[in-house]
């Protein structure tokens, strides 16, 4: 699986040569911030960009979604990257403080359901999904697992990956929807917080973006109801859209990307950046 698994909340690269003659062509500095599902990501492009172009300052922060998208509205991220949409409140002060945010589709993922390797259940519904997320299943064996207390594991409510978690499948995509997380949720800070949890505890389950997959997590099979097929989050799922909790990778720009900004968002959106989002196991949009 993905070569960049170890989790940076926190990266910095100073692309900047030591030779004071340098004149390259492209200089400045870019902040990136958000997405803990696509901070690897965001790093991996970030390592081939400032190879290319050793004269920009390239920063990138995790967070989460929300945390990335507040620092939009306040002006101080140049890019966004996020696994959810922005809302429209969060849009209209963007506006309000004389930004225009530009969304930008980089790539498309699938949210993996895990459980310890040794539970048995395969397959679950999203309807079953609901209920042990919401708490209205407390048992493993309910779901033809064995007599075990389910402990559920969660991104933190400013993560992307919670909030669309709980809009999809929680919320099962009905805006007038009020289902929330159990109380019983633990929230953990990071979707590698939530893998190793899963490695530990045979009661748990949890969910992250399918560049996190591992050997040490069982991938449960996800189906839109019991008479769907029950799929994994892989490649050729993602991309026909037939695996029900899929995603597009968005980065927000304010207004429409010039200079530096323009040519890292080139660079992600060409084959040479597609080909990063493959080698990390998330899917190319092209």
């Amino acid at each position: 699986m993905r070569t960049l698994k170890g989790l940076l909340l926190a990266f910095s690269m100073l692309c900047v040569l030591a030779d004071a003659g340098f004149t390259g062509e492209l200089k400045g500095s870019i902040q990136i911030k958000g997405s803990d599902t696509m901070v690897n990501l965001a790093q991996a492009w970030a390592e081939v960009f400032c190879e290319k172009n050793p004269g920009v300052n390239l920063a990138v922060t995790g967070g989460g979604s929300g945390t990335g998208i507040a620092a939009l509205i306040s002006g101080t991220a140049d890019i966004v990257i996020s696994s959810r949409t922005m809302k429209e409140k969060e849009i209209n002060k963007a506006r309000e403080n004389g930004i225009q945010p530009n969304e930008i589709k980089t790539a498309l993922d699938g949210l993996a359901v895990v459980a310890h390797p040794a539970n048995p259940v395969s397959k679950i519904t999203i309807d079953e999904l609901s209920d042990i997320f919401t708490g209205k299943i407390k048992n493993w064996k309910e779901v033809g697992g064995m007599n075990l207390r389910i402990v559920i594991l969660s991104r933190e409510v400013n993560s992307g990956t919670h909030v669309y978690f709980k809009e999809h499948v929680l919320r099962k995509g009905n805006e007038k929807s009020v289902e929330e997380f159990s109380p019983a949720a633990l929230l953990m800070p990071s979707s590698q917080a939530i893998a190793d949890e899963i490695s530990q505890n045979a009661n748990a389950i949890g969910y992250y973006g399918m560049g996190y997959i591992s050997s040490k997590q069982k991938v449960i099979a996800v189906a839109k109801d019991k008479n769907s097929p029950y799929l994994e989050p892989v490649l050729v799922n993602v991309q026909n859209n037939s695996y029900p909790i899929a995603r597009p990778l968005l980065i927000y720009t304010k207004g429409k990307p010039q200079g530096i900004v323009k040519a890292f968002v080139d660079f992600v959106l060409s084959e040479e950046g597609q080909e990063i989002v493959r080698k990390t196991d998330f899917v190319p949009v092209h």
